[in-house]
C-alpha cells in the first residue's frame, strides 16, 4: 500500500469516527423529541436523512453518481437499516433498558472480530483487547452504577437485542463486501427505511404529533446528523477505512452521549463515568496504535 493509499485510509477511518460523534447526539435529541412513537420518529428522521443525501448528491456530485445500482442490493441495505432499528426498539420494549442496550451494543466488538473474514483484513490481538476495554467502559456507563441482572422473563427481549447487534454488524461489514454500491446508495437505504417505518407505524402505533418547537427542532437535528449524515460517513468509513479501529472506537458513543447529557443538565457526573472514559479512551488508542504510531 503506497503512501497515498495509506493517507486515504486514515482519512476514511477518521470520517467513520465522525459517525460515532454524531451518534453521541442521539440520546439528547431523542429525549427532546417528546413522546413521538419510535417508528413514527424513524419515519420522520429517515425522511430527513434521505433529503440530506439528495442535497449532498446534488452539491458534491460524487463519483459514480449516475452509475446504475443493483435493485436487490439497494433493498437489502434498506431492509438491514430498518431491521436494526425495529429489533432495537422491540428489544427495549421487551427487556430492561440497560441490559438490552448493553447486549445490542455488542456490535462494535462483533465488527472487530468478524472483520477478520473480510479480504485483506488482519485481526490482531490489540484490536480485540481494545474492543473489549471499550465494551467494559460502555457497560459501566449503560449500567449507571447499578448491578446488571439477567431477567428470565426478558429472554425474548435479550434475543432481539442480540439479533439487533448481529444485524448492524452484518449491515456494516456488507458495506465493505459490496464495493459496487457507492456511498450514495445510502440515500436509497434511508428512503426504503422511511417507507417501512411508515408501514410499521400504521400497523403498531398511534400517531403523536410534536407540540413544541424544540421537539420539531430535535427531530430535525436527529434526521440531519445521527439518523442522517452519520450513515453516509459510516458507509464511507466501512468501505475505505480501518474497520477494526472504527469498530473499537465506536464504544466512545455512549461516553460522549453521557457527557453531552451532563452538559445539558440531563445527567450527573460520577466517578464511574471517569473510569469508563479511561477504559474507552485507552481501548480506542490500543486498537489504533498501528495507525497512530506508524511512520
Amino acid at each position: 500500500m503506497d503512501q497515498q493509499d495509506v493517507t486515504a485510509r486514515k482519512k476514511a477511518t477518521l470520517l467513520g469516527f465522525v459517525a460515532v460523534l454524531m451518534w453521541s447526539l442521539l440520546a439528547l435529541f431523542t429525549a427532546k423529541a417528546g413522546n413521538v412513537p419510535p417508528f413514527q420518529l424513524a419515519a420522520f428522521t429517515f425522511f430527513i436523512g434521505t433529503i440530506v443525501g439528495l442535497i449532498w448528491l446534488f452539491l458534491a456530485k460524487p463519483k459514480h453518481a449516475g452509475k446504475p445500482m443493483a435493485i436487490h442490493k439497494l433493498f437489502l441495505g434498506g431492509l438491514g437499516l430498518f431491521a436494526y432499528h425495529a429489533l432495537y426498539f422491540a428489544a427495549l420494549q421487551s427487556a430492561p433498558t440497560a441490559e438490552a442496550s448493553l447486549i445490542a451494543y455488542l456490535w462494535p466488538l462483533l465488527i472487530v472480530v468478524f472483520s477478520a473474514l473480510l479480504p485483506g483484513e488482519k485481526l490482531m490481538g490489540h484490536h480485540i483487547l481494545g474492543a473489549l476495554l471499550g465494551f467494559a467502559g460502555a457497560a459501566i456507563i449503560i449500567a449507571g452504577g447499578r448491578d446488571l441482572q439477567i431477567n428470565s422473563d426478558a429472554i425474548f427481549g435479550y434475543a432481539l437485542a442480540l439479533l439487533a447487534a448481529f444485524t448492524w454488524t452484518t449491515y456494516s461489514l456488507l458495506s465493505r463486501r459490496m464495493p459496487d454500491m457507492p456511498t450514495q446508495s445510502v440515500i436509497a437505504y434511508c428512503a426504503i427505511t422511511t417507507v417501512l417505518s411508515i408501514l410499521a407505524h400504521g400497523l403498531f402505533e398511534t400517531t403523536v404529533w410534536p407540540t413544541k418547537p424544540v421537539q420539531w427542532l430535535s427531530i430535525f437535528g436527529l434526521g440531519l446528523l445521527p439518523v442522517g449524515a452519520a450513515f453516509y460517513v459510516w458507509d464511507h468509513g466501512m468501505k475505505h477505512g480501518d474497520i477494526q479501529i472504527i469498530g473499537a472506537s465506536s464504544y466512545a458513543a455512549p461516553l460522549f452521549s453521557t457527557i453531552i447529557l451532563i452538559l445539558f443538565g440531563a445527567a450527573q457526573f460520577t466517578w464511574t463515568i471517569a473510569i469508563a472514559c479511561i477504559l474507552i479512551t485507552f481501548g480506542a488508542l490500543l486498537a489504533a496504535k498501528n495507525m497512530i504510531f506508524k511512520t
